[in-house]
């Protein structure tokens, strides 16, 4: 099954359910999407959905090092204005700038794990494409009901409006 988001995002599940596959095409180098992925500072400016910021940011990108972070709601008129989101990525593979391949987690504040709410193995491919880059997100979860539990938590509506954002500055960054 491949559908369209608010933007050009398109997903499949894969993997007897438990494979999210979500592909997109930036209108940058592969080189500048990669760096998008692994300098904090770029991060910081795109790595939330719409109306969320990240206010706490901990980054050792690295293979076996750990990203802990904060999403937080920013807008006040959402339901969620206000609330958290805790998450830590540990790093297993860096191969630049074409792949980086992550475990990421819920987390609580002091870098936790919480326990309940799935954990991801994500790979993701940054291929060039005439001056172009596809970008393929590969998350595999340890069930099919692990996958339900985050796409009922509107997990595809946050990554499309993330990648929204990640397009913007892709493109603020190549008029500099």
């Amino acid at each position: 099954m491949t559908k369209n988001i608010s933007s050009p995002m398109t997903h499949r599940i894969e993997g007897e359910g438990r494979t999210l596959v979500l592909e997109r095409v930036f209108n940058a180098p592969h080189s500048l999407v990669f760096q998008a992925f692994s300098q904090e500072e770029h991060l910081k400016r795109w790595f939330s959905p719409k109306g969320w910021s990240l206010p706490v940011s901990n980054f050792d990108f690295r293979p076996g090092g750990k990203w802990h972070y904060c999403m937080k709601c920013t807008d006040e008129s959402q339901e969620y204005y206000g609330n958290e989101s805790w998450g830590i990525t540990t790093y297993e593979e860096i191969v630049e700038p074409e792949r980086i391949v992550y475990v990421d987690s819920f987390s609580d504040p002091e870098g936790n794990i919480v326990e309940g709410l799935p954990t991801t193995k994500v790979t993701m491919t940054f291929i060039e494409q005439e001056g172009k880059t596809k970008l393929i997100s590969s998350a595999e979860y340890v069930s099919a009901e692990a996958l339900k539990q985050v796409m009922d938590m509107g997990m595809l509506q946050g990554v499309a409006q993330t990648w929204d954002k990640l397009a913007s500055l892709l493109e603020e960054l190549q008029t500099k």
